[in-house]
């Protein structure tokens, strides 16, 4: 038996392709469907000019260490391509060895290596080589700091004072204790950006009176897909702008109710000529927790809806490297990657003749 082909109405088509249908107990439409001949006399063949018109980015939000913007315009695969390059083939510097001369405190030395190794460096890494496990140490791959602590009584501590801190001097080591330790031209080269650990108050281990602890660390430029420590990102996310859809309109008491069922911010309750009526001011703060369909009365009045292509993206960097630059170094890696594709295509013989355009 042959299915009956659909004959969609335009709003029917759009919802669908446009559209996660977010409902009390399931969510739908979760599938792209922008692909050619699924649905009949609609042509969704790719096009470069149309994709040029839609595609946006729109940047919310910057802070030394956040960033917020909204990509419009694309699939959900090339959002998780970005959110994937950025927390795994970025290159960073970070600590890859731990020479350790002497450690007399409680932190053995394998669980201070570890913490050693998750403190962010604030050094370009696209001034280093990486370096292969038959390279020797240079300027150009290696970076090295050295740390020394002892522990020892505070004479002008008060009497009776039980906070180590001030009890003794070096009861805590830090990040930024860390002394850096130019090698061959690194001073001249970072004479403007001295290499240090991006925060100077990250607690490495604790010492008391007669404990030191007296290492070298070298720092080789890595990516995040080796290990976390060369993650330049704490967390890189995108989620689906929300959308909500009111039939009809929500007044008296209702409106308030209604108010209450989303995220401060989301609906907003105005009067008009006397009666109380809800407005829906911003979706974008939406969690779409779906509270609202929990009740009769807005059940059959309510449509929650996400957009398929419009990505609300968070970057959040450790602080090595500006949110904004991750993002610019994350597109050169995909437009990398298509280029190592398209090179191999064209001179690949299995191909034939392949025309690429």
């Amino acid at each position: 038996m042959v299915a009956e082909k659909k004959n969609f109405k335009h709003e029917d088509l759009e919802t669908l392709r446009s559209r996660v249908i977010v409902g009390r107990d399931r969510v739908t439409s979760t599938a792209g469907t922008d692909y050619p001949h699924n649905y009949p006399g609609v042509d969704l063949a790719f096009n470069m000019d149309t994709f040029k018109e839609k595609f946006q980015i729109k940047i919310n939000r910057i802070t030394k260490t956040d960033m917020e913007f909204d990509m419009i315009g694309v699939d959900a695969a090339i959002a998780n391509a970005f959110r994937r390059i950025l927390i795994a083939e970025v290159p960073t510097m970070a600590i890859s060895n731990v020479f350790v001369m002497n450690n007399t405190g409680v932190v053995v030395d394998e669980v201070l290596a570890h913490r050693l190794g998750l403190v962010p460096i604030l050094a370009d890494p696209t001034m280093f080589d990486f370096k292969t496990k038959e390279d020797t140490p240079t300027d150009l791959n290696t970076i090295v700091f050295k740390l020394f602590a002892k522990c020892t009584h505070n004479p002008n501590a008060a009497p009776g004072e039980t906070d180590p801190a001030k009890l003794y001097h070096n009861s805590s080591v830090y990040s930024g204790d860390l002394v850096w330790d130019p090698k061959g031209e690194q001073a001249e080269r970072f004479k403007d950006c001295p290499i240090k650990p991006v925060y100077d108050d990250i607690v490495l281990t604790k010492l008391r009176p007669g404990q030191e602890v007296d290492l070298e660390v070298h720092c080789e430029k890595g990516l995040g897909q080796d290990h976390a420590k060369w993650s330049p990102v704490a967390t890189a996310s995108y989620r689906l702008l929300p959308e909500i859809v009111v039939d009809g309109e929500i007044t008296g008491e209702d409106a308030i109710k209604f108010q209450k069922c989303f995220p401060e911010g989301v609906v907003d309750v105005v009067t008009e000529n006397g009666v109380k009526k809800a407005v829906v001011v911003n979706p974008r703060k939406d969690t779409v927790s779906r509270e609202v369909l929990r009740h009769p009365e807005f059940e059959d009045r309510v449509k929650l809806r996400r957009v398929r292509d419009h990505f609300i993206f968070t970057i959040e960097s450790v602080g090595s490297i500006s949110p904004q630059d991750l993002f610019v170094q994350a597109v050169q890696v995909l437009f990398d990657k298509c280029q190592q594709v398209r090179d191999v295509l064209e001179t690949s013989e299995s191909y034939g003749d392949v025309q690429m355009s």
